[in-house]
């Protein structure tokens, strides 16, 4: 697998935190060189950078951008393929999460969550659909296994995500067949760091309904990216859920 990825240069949104890191350091390890984006987690983001750099010199450039910011999009393909030479895949990872309910949600919250989660991995793809095309390339967007039953409370996210499915399969259509797309729909990896979550009752309620009966870990997702992006030549327009079981438990 890791023989796919080298030389390959990926971009991932959202690359310096959390899941997102876990994705970078991974594809890193596997070869890729990574143009890190990042909106204002600097320290996270420039720390990761001299982490893997450490292991192999140039290997990373940090990409700032604000991805509601439709002028900042096309800069960040730019600026990577200046950089690096090229580019061969896109993964879409940064999220805006947080409660709306029906009563509460305004179109701050609407241009706020489908923007970071639904329009700018549309406006990216478009971005760097003439790189990936050159590079028979690939996307992977990562979903949520809500976009197919809504969380309570979380409106506009869940309809958010679902677009973000239905984005992925229009995508690998629009693409074809020189660009796969696809989607990684995670369950319970990552506890958000917004909202109720810090409840141990209201945890484990939601990890019983989990057929594995544990939570997942971020390389899980890591994993599964770098599988789409390189070692799935046949797959496109496919939504991967890595949720222990939780999607079909619920």
């Amino acid at each position: 697998m890791s023989d796919s990825m080298q030389g390959k240069v990926i971009l991932v949104t959202g690359g310096a935190k959390r899941v997102g890191a876990a994705i970078s350091r991974r594809l890193h390890a596997a070869g890729a060189n990574i143009a890190l984006h990042y909106r204002s987690s600097a320290q996270e983001a420039l720390t990761l950078q001299a982490e893997l750099n450490a292991k192999r010199a140039d290997s990373v450039l940090c990409v700032q951008a604000d991805l509601l910011d439709m002028h900042d999009l096309p800069g960040m393909v730019t600026a990577t393929v200046k950089h690096f030479g090229r580019l061969d895949g896109l993964v879409n990872n940064a999220s805006s999460f947080y409660a709306t309910t029906l009563a509460e949600v305004d179109e701050t919250h609407w241009s706020d969550l489908l923007g970071t989660n639904l329009k700018a991995p549309l406006f990216l793809a478009q971005a760097a659909e003439k790189e990936l095309r050159k590079h028979h390339g690939a996307i992977v967007n990562i979903v949520d296994i809500h976009a197919e039953r809504p969380m309570q409370g979380h409106l506009v996210y869940s309809v958010a995500k679902a677009g973000l499915v239905a984005l992925t399969k229009a995508l690998a259509q629009e693409l074809a067949p020189q660009v796969r797309v696809n989607a990684v729909a995670p369950g319970v990896i990552i506890w958000p760091e917004q909202g109720n979550w810090e409840n141990e009752e209201r945890r484990r309620q939601i990890v019983e309904h989990t057929l594995l009966k544990r939570e997942g870990e971020p390389d899980d997702i890591a994993k599964t990216v770098q599988f789409l992006l390189g070692s799935a030549p046949y797959i496109t327009g496919q939504v991967i859920a890595v949720d222990g079981g939780r999607s079909i438990n619920l």
